[in-house]
């Protein structure tokens, strides 16, 4: 890296810890204040520092928009893998990804079980939107005036006699997804076919993805399936972290 570079990149840490004036910036970078003026006007230039009325400098607008760029173009699907492989090993059962994208849920990932019995869901296949567990995660985190307009124009498969049947339903189960932070599908879909679902959150503390585990009742009832949503949660806690680069998840925003 040359020298004029490096001691560019380093005045941007500097400012992350407050404002600074041109002489503590040259100090720090133990370099001439024209030296450290040319660096700060070129950095100026493309938005990543401010100069303030005070005369300090401070980081720019610019800088914070690409740092949510880059976090938005983060590959979810990549961060979270290896996470899955693990979660399947510890239990055996089938795990998924999913994103919401253009009015669908999509699965984007999945491990199968190591059981016999396995799900017919496949990677880029649409959830069935009213009744699946990272479904009802993902639209949940969507502001009340979106669930509101989506559950008016879905429509409602009795898919099973424990299907949502209805908007109102469907709304009154978004609100307690939303406010519990987890999700399931207990035979919604497919009677015999349960599931249990967490959100993956980004830097902004909305979901950005949802993971779930599901199994058959034939290999682990309901009751048995439940007793792993905190190994799930704490999962998808360590996926948000890595993808938000943060050190602890955020809880949705109201």
């Amino acid at each position: 890296m040359s020298q004029t570079v490096d001691r560019a990149l380093s005045i941007l840490p500097l400012l992350a810890q407050g404002p600074a004036d041109l002489g503590q910036v040259a100090e720090r970078l133990d370099v001439h204040k024209s030296t450290a003026l040319r660096l700060l006007r070129t950095l100026h230039e493309h938005g990543l520092v401010y100069r303030q009325q005070d005369n300090r400098y401070r980081l720019g607008a610019r800088l914070f928009a690409l740092a949510q760029e880059a976090v938005e173009n983060l590959d979810v699907r990549e961060i979270a893998h290896p996470h899955l492989v693990k979660l399947n090993e510890q239990v055996g059962h089938t795990v998924h990804l999913a994103v919401h994208e253009e009015n669908e849920v999509l699965y984007i990932d999945k491990v199968e079980s190591r059981y016999p019995v396995r799900m017919y869901s496949r990677i880029g296949k649409p959830v069935a939107i009213t009744v699946a567990a990272v479904a009802k995660l993902l639209l949940a985190d969507l502001p009340e005036a979106e669930r509101r307009a989506l559950a008016e124009r879905l429509d409602f498969p009795l898919y099973t006699p424990r299907s949502i049947p209805n908007a109102s339903a469907f709304l009154r189960e978004l609100a307690t997804v939303r406010e519990q932070g987890w999700a399931t599908d207990l035979g919604g879909h497919e009677e015999s076919i349960n599931c249990i679902g967490a959100p993956i959150r980004g830097t902004d503390g909305r979901a950005v993805a949802a993971m779930s585990v599901s199994a058959p009742n034939v290999v682990v009832t309901a009751e048995e399936l439940l007793t792993l949503l905190p190994l799930l949660r704490r999962t998808a806690d360590v996926i948000s972290r890595e993808y938000s680069g943060t050190t602890h998840s955020k809880e949705a925003r109201t």
